[in-house]
């Protein structure tokens, strides 16, 4: 399992700390990813509107196939949305 952001791996590495997460945190600084993965999106925040990305999961099979993608969640609800995912993709 990999998770993937823009933010710094500064940030990350206090993120997973803080959060005791299991898995490795990979910097997409430059949003490469984000774009090829098409979750680089307009968003807007007090009438502002500006890119950026969209919570997405993506279930990747050992054999590198998609198999799920996960979003339109709110941060409270996607990992648990996540983890139902995973208990019956089988």
């Amino acid at each position: 399992m990999l998770g993937i952001s823009a933010d710094k791996p500064s940030a990350q590495k206090k993120f997973k700390v803080n959060h005791d997460l299991p898995y490795s945190l990979l910097s997409d600084e430059d949003k490469a990813i984000a774009k090829k993965f098409g979750v680089l999106k307009e968003k807007s925040m007090y009438g502002k509107k500006y890119m950026g990305i969209d919570r997405t999961t993506f279930v990747i099979s050992p054999e590198g196939k998609i198999t799920r993608i996960i979003n339109g969640l709110k941060p409270d609800e996607h990992a648990a949305a996540v983890l139902a995912s995973m208990k019956t993709a089988k």
